[in-house]
């Protein structure tokens, strides 16, 4: 990864935790929602940092986990679903709330991209409600969301801490590839860009002309380079 990109995820870290340290929401649990945070977390493991001072921005980060985690959450229809239901294909698994409003915002974005992918390569999105069953059932309906849905309280956070969010902003969303290798993860708000290129990456990937490590990097080289053009 490069220096930039360490001192991009290293702000938008810290910046994370303290907001999170202050928010309060209606729920027994702890988070909140972000508008510009923007961070491709990649590197399960740091390589050797140019310096002291990125050593140090590279220890705050996530530890983001090679292999995409086994859990298991209610669908919206109250049934327990493992995600292994969704085994053999790239996923975009979406975390959001329907009180957070950049994660709105993704909504129909994501509905856009679950349609197109559908028919290329098979790739599945998949939303994980932070939130109550009956609020996130409402607010689907209403916005007629397309894909998916996985709904949880604190087991849903249980499953963020799994991607070494302990303390998650939302909306952040996993790139997994076909193997159940977790290629990327964003915190913040999903555009059409950012997805295109991620996913980009991951379909070399799949296709056996990458390395993890290789995929990890041409994405935050690109996402670095798409955040210096806006």
């Amino acid at each position: 990864m490069t220096y930039g990109g360490l001192r991009v995820l290293g702000a938008g870290v810290l910046a994370m935790l303290c907001a999170w340290a202050g928010a309060r929401i209606y729920m027994n649990w702890h988070a909140r929602s972000t508008t510009d945070l923007s961070v491709p977390a990649g590197i399960a493991s740091p390589a050797t940092p140019a310096d002291e001072a990125a050593e140090a921005r590279f220890a705050a980060l996530p530890r983001i986990p090679d292999q995409l985690p086994q859990f298991t959450l209610n669908s919206l229809q109250g049934q327990a679903t493992p995600i292994s239901a969704w085994a053999g294909r790239p996923l975009v698994i979406n975390f959001w709330a329907t009180w957070c409003a950049p994660c709105r915002r993704e909504i129909p974005l994501l509905n856009s991209l679950a349609g197109e992918w559908a028919s290329q390569d098979e790739v599945a999105v998949i939303g994980i409600a932070v939130d109550h069953r009956d609020q996130v059932s409402q607010f689907a309906a209403q916005v007629k969301i397309s894909y998916p849905l996985l709904i949880g309280e604190q087991d849903a956070l249980d499953v963020a801490a799994k991607f070494g969010l302990d303390s998650p902003a939302f909306p952040f969303t996993v790139f997994t590839d076909r193997r159940g290798e977790v290629v990327a993860l964003f915190v913040g708000e999903l555009h059409r860009r950012q997805a295109d290129l991620i996913m980009s990456v991951v379909r070399n990937l799949d296709k056996g002309s990458l390395k993890l490590v290789e995929a990890r990097r041409q994405i935050a080289q690109g996402l670095d380079a798409l955040a210096e053009k806006s």
